[in-house]
């Protein structure tokens, strides 16, 4: 992975399982045998004028695509849909549950860079 993005393991839901209001399914959260999702398709933020870290929250299903992303912290406001879009193309190997693929809530961390 590069180093523009970090997959963090999402804290705030450790332990507890939450639902998915897009999909209505079981969304777990890494650990206690539910393995992180592993990215295979990383798009990297558009360069341009403004240069920062937006960290956002997601849902990798269990088809390996993303949703229910939202923006934690962001330094300008006129970054978070562009990274919210770019972080919608990634795809990911999907986190696993006793070896099925399973929903998994992880945080992203997208970093752009000026021109």
């Amino acid at each position: 992975m590069k180093l523009a993005a970090r997959l963090i393991v999402l804290g705030f839901v450790a332990g507890a399982m939450v639902r998915s209001a897009a999909a209505a399914q079981e969304v777990y959260p890494p650990g206690n045998g539910v393995t992180l999702p592993r990215v295979v398709k990383e798009v990297q933020p558009p360069a341009g004028d403004i240069e920062g870290t937006v960290m956002l929250d997601c849902v990798v299903r269990e088809d390996g695509t993303v949703s229910d992303i939202q923006v934690s912290t962001s330094p300008d406001t006129r970054l978070n849909q562009s990274a919210i879009d770019t972080l919608g193309q990634w795809r990911f190997e999907p986190g696993k549950k006793d070896g099925t693929p399973v929903a998994v809530s992880i945080h992203v961390e997208l970093t752009f860079r000026r021109k």
